[in-house]
């Protein structure tokens, strides 16, 4: 084998194809133009853009915990930007998912851009400290299925990611044929105006769990709300994220499209909402009819101390609406939430509700650890498919 020798994208895609491998999403690179445009082509598969690395491994453990096998893909500068989900939330969850990373800036490596020094230096090492087992991606056609069943094994063993770092031409070039899609925006007129909040967390959280039915799946977002909600009824439909603050709605992204003929409830917060925006304007482009993305609304990091957000001057309704989410309420009772819930409209659906500040007294930590959570939360979804 010599440097020059690259790979067909096919080849390697369609022995992940044989594998299960289906979802793919990620933030482009060069490195990755000719695979990503080949995924984007193919009928069989589904490629989701993300709006940045950190939403990418988000949308792919959300595939995962449906029932699909999923591959995340990015430039290695972009790899600071996985860290938290990485370590918080596929470590601590233990979601396997297949990762590529371009080596960009490799030592004795091509001529590259400044800004990829230091972390073509580290790439290999950051995997390894956040325990990520890892190899070089094949650029033998003979050596694909090799890396794949070692790296399925291994993801099946530790239930973590498996990443391939791909080095410049290691794939043969390939042009994009499929045009983008243009999608529709939304205003928020229908919302409705804003009003003061009246109700408190735990009454908006009772009134959804009093509206789902037996096949709803329920996110609820790192800080109180997934605490209260078990507090209320703990439930194996039900996922309490820890860490990883922001990533809840991407992950309820990757489920929905997994799983599109459940519908899926966010639960999410202002403060988490506003870290990662840019994960609005991915759901509202891919557009899941099964969706629905409730922000409860309290101005503040409660669970931190309740410094204040700056929800009080963001429209959140306005920013769903231009970002592709055709149904967008506002509320602040119960009965609302009941109303919504029950309303018959294709999604994603954005219900922002402000929420009055407050935790029940003696409010109880889960006694069922993360990586319990999420393999009951498989199993539920397997035993009731």
């Amino acid at each position: 084998m010599t440097p020059l020798e690259m790979i067909q994208a096919d080849s390697f895609i369609g022995a992940a194809g044989a594998r299960g491998f289906s979802l793919y999403t990620g933030v482009p690179c060069s490195y990755l133009t000719p695979f990503i445009n080949h995924v984007i082509d193919s009928p069989q598969l589904r490629y989701v853009a993300a709006a940045n690395e950190g939403d990418a491994v988000a949308i792919a453990a959300g595939a995962v915990l449906g029932g699909q096998r999923a591959v995340c893909m990015f430039q290695n500068s972009g790899l600071g930007n996985a860290v938290n989900p990485l370590t918080s939330l596929t470590y601590v969850f233990r979601i396997p998912m297949l990762l590529i990373t371009t080596l960009r800036g490799e030592p004795g490596g091509p001529t590259d851009e400044p800004q990829h020094a230091l972390m073509g230096a580290i790439t290999g090492r950051m995997l390894e400290l956040m325990e990520i087992p890892w190899e070089y991606f094949p650029r033998d056609p003979e050596a694909v299925e090799g890396v794949l069943d070692r790296a399925a094994a291994q993801m099946e063993h530790t239930n973590r990611p498996f990443a391939l770092v791909m080095r410049k031409g290691a794939v043969s070039p390939r042009s994009l044929e499929t045009s983008p899609r243009n999608m529709e925006t939304f205003d928020a007129r229908s919302a409705g105006a804003q009003r003061p909040a009246t109700t408190g967390r735990s009454g908006l959280l009772q009134a959804i769990q009093q509206s789902v039915g037996d096949s709803d799946l329920i996110l609820a977002t790192t800080g109180y709300s997934g605490r209260e909600l078990w507090a209320l009824a703990d439930r194996p439909s039900q996922f309490y994220m820890v860490g990883s603050m922001g990533c809840l709605s991407s992950i309820g992204l990757g489920l929905a499209l997994s799983q599109p003929r459940r519908r899926v409830v966010v639960i999410d917060g202002d403060g988490a909402m506003l870290m990662r925006m840019g994960a609005l304007g991915t759901i509202g482009h891919e557009r899941p009819t099964n969706l629905v993305h409730v922000l409860l609304d309290n101005e503040m990091h409660e669970s931190t101390g309740g410094q204040s957000t700056v929800s009080h001057s963001v429209d959140c309704c306005a920013v769903a609406a231009a970002c592709g989410y055709p149904r967008v309420r506002r509320g602040t009772t119960a009965e609302e939430m009941k109303r919504f819930l029950a309303e018959a409209e294709c999604g994603p659906s954005f219900l922002h509700f402000k929420v009055k500040p407050g935790v029940p007294e003696g409010l109880p930590r889960p006694t069922i650890g993360p990586a319990d959570v999420a393999r009951r939360f498989v199993r539920h979804i397997r035993a009731t498919s």
